[in-house]
């Protein structure tokens, strides 16, 4: 044990484990007073040489490519140069204090180690004992001990270090008697259904942001029943609980994203109220530190530390020339409210779904009927959730993430909406075929461009009226494959928020478009290649969209790919006006007749085809 705790004061380069934080964060409630090196060491060398490891070294590795590159450009700044950017950002900020609004009340509320908390209530005997939801493969969340009497808890699985998103291997060998608990999302759902009942009653209008957390605007609520917010937050407490059996924390502020943070504060099973004053507001921002807020995860904390040393809310305002000389208008207006402590305060309108997604994590595995069965299973939950708001969708995609934690997507658009289990497993399983055979640790669905039900009119056209099937071509068919370039093998608060993050893993940002033959790709690739410049801009329109906006970056990929492809068509003026059936008849009609008169020579075995010979020519003004 001496020798252990000698090394562990030598040098610095003795500790490698020091640089390796990838895992580890105190953000999380009851992780203060956990001993961050042993715990920093443990995950270094549990995981050191795996799948998991190398592919947080690629991470680790561009986002340092990342903070030298913005040092270097950091360097490269006159003083005229800061001078310009401070004027612009100091007018910024005297637009944003002028939009500051302290009239309405949030409040966030936050269920305590939600899932843990549910399956202890249905198995009272985990009470005492350290418990983690999930598995060898990941951690869903770890418990807490709660004792209702004293309005107390004293945490269990987490003062080991042990959280949600941590391989649970590593979990085990931090806390070698903890147990494990297989997921149950149907009652999670049961009881996050029960809490949405009790929210109605002080928000009609909440935000659910997860199963278990959600925003209230309880600013009616205050003035109608005459209370104050913070016995509205201890009333909807004990109404939880009361209707649950389980515990939550509440946050009481001005906005959402203050809201947010302070339910943080005194978690578990307690709440915070910050009142509706600017020199409240500033006062509790000044000294936050960045990672606390809504939005600033590990990528965004490091750049912020590494290229400016900020560290504090407050910083942020006091390098403001800095970012806004190196970050975009966008960016940089989130990071001066932040430093303002200024968040959203309307309830945004209720707006129509664009997609709906299930998907599951677990141990890798190359065993078919294994992944089949994940597919069948996410087939129904996808199907249940989908019949439950009555919707019908024509595009449907299949994620996977390798062994190695390559990310996959293949995606299909089919002529008439479907919603039944049946249809979804029919289409994903073609899908999954063409990337048998193949080891996998995560598998998803979604299904995109809805239509409430409603079917397609089969005289709409749609673009693939003037594509000839590739059927006609090779005899052969294949989905759109999309693979995201950043997570290869080499590699409901804040949607406005232009995130830096490349932490949630199975972004889709997209490279290329396969269309079976590799000799196609290239004529089907958008003419200026399309990736997200700092993992948030489009590289093509310049629109900024974060990692997190899953599907609105894969409908924007979409919208160029459509682009790309009507320019090609108007482009090619060298075909007759045919329909895709006649160009092959005639086709075959010559062959038989004999030329008679003369033609261009067909493409020769082995070179790319043309895209023309997709499209059917058409005088219809797009």
């Amino acid at each position: 044990m001496e020798t252990t705790e000698n090394s562990i004061s030598g040098d610095d380069s003795a500790r490698p484990w020091q640089s390796y934080n990838t895992v580890y964060t105190n953000a999380k409630a009851g992780m203060e007073g956990v001993d961050k090196e042993k715990v920093q060491r443990v995950v270094y060398e549990m995981s050191k040489g795996s799948k998991y490891f190398q592919n947080e070294e690629r991470k680790e590795a561009y986002m340092k490519q990342k903070v030298d590159s913005m040092k270097a450009q950091l360097a490269k700044l006159t003083p005229q140069d800061l001078s310009h950017h401070q004027t612009i950002s100091d007018k910024r900020i005297v637009e944003l204090e002028a939009a500051r609004d302290l009239s309405r009340i949030w409040l966030h509320v936050d269920m305590d180690a939600f899932y843990a908390a549910v399956e202890t209530l249905s198995n009272p005997s985990l009470k005492d004992k350290p418990m983690a939801v999930g598995g060898m493969s990941m951690i869903w969340t770890a418990n807490y001990e709660v004792n209702i009497v004293d309005r107390e808890l004293t945490v269990k699985a987490r003062k080991f270090g042990v959280r949600a998103a941590m391989p649970g291997f590593i979990a085990r060998k931090l806390c070698p008697e903890l147990i494990f608990v297989p997921t149950d999302f149907k009652k999670y759902t049961y009881y996050s259904d029960l809490t949405r009942k009790v929210y109605e009653k002080y928000d009609p209008n909440f935000l659910a942001a997860s199963l278990d957390e959600a925003y209230l605007d309880i600013t009616n609520y205050c003035n109608d029943k005459g209370m104050t917010s913070g016995e509205v937050a201890e009333e909807l407490r004990e109404s939880v609980h009361k209707e649950t059996g389980l515990t939550c924390s509440a946050g009481v502020a001005p906005n959402r994203l203050l809201a947010k943070v302070c339910s943080d504060i005194n978690k578990p099973n307690g709440q915070f109220v910050l009142p509706n004053e600017r020199v409240a507001v500033v006062t509790f921002i000044s000294s936050l530190p960045i990672r606390k807020i809504g939005g600033i995860g590990k990528v965004t904390e490091n750049i912020l530390n590494g290229v400016f040393g900020i560290t504090t809310c407050e910083e942020m305002l006091q390098k403001r020339s800095f970012i806004s000389a190196l970050f975009s208008r966008s960016s940089a207006d989130f990071f001066l409210s932040v430093g303002l402590g200024i968040g959203r305060t309307d309830t945004p309108e209720v707006t129509q779904r664009k997609s709906m997604s299930n998907e599951r994590t677990f141990s890798p595995t190359e065993d078919e009927t294994l992944i089949h069965q994940k597919l069948v299973d996410l087939s129904e939950n996808l199907s249940s959730d989908l019949n439950k708001e009555g919707l019908c969708g024509r595009t449907l995609t299949l994620k996977l993430k390798t062994t190695c934690f390559e990310v996959r997507t293949r995606a299909v658009t089919l002529p008439n909406s479907i919603c039944s289990s049946e249809d979804i497993l029919k289409h994903a399983t073609k899908l999954l075929k063409a990337e048998l055979p193949v080891s996998l640790r995560l598998i998803g669905l979604r299904m995109s461009h809805f239509n409430e039900g409603v079917a397609v009119d089969a005289k709409q056209k749609t673009l693939s009226n003037f594509i000839v099937t590739e059927s006609n071509i090779h005899n052969n068919t294949s989905a759109i494959d999309i693979r995201d370039p950043s997570e290869s093998c080499n590699s409901a608060n804040t949607p406005q928020i232009p995130d830096l993050e490349a932490e949630t893993s199975g972004s889709f940002d997209v490279k290329d478009t396969v269309v079976n033959d590799e000799s196609i790709m290239s004529s089907i690739n958008t003419k200026q290649a399309m990736f997200w410049l700092n993992d948030y801009e489009c590289s093509v329109c310049g629109t900024e969209l974060p990692p997190s906006f899953v599907e609105e970056r894969q409908e924007h990929f979409d919208f160029h790919l459509a682009q790309s492809l009507q320019d090609e068509e108007k482009s090619s003026n060298r075909n007759p006006i045919l329909k895709p059936k006649q160009r092959l008849i005639e086709k075959d009609e010559m062959r038989q007749s004999g030329p008679r008169k003369k033609q261009k020579a067909s493409p020769s075995e082995g070179k790319h085809i043309p895209i023309h010979m997709f499209f059917a020519k058409t005088s219809q003004n797009f």
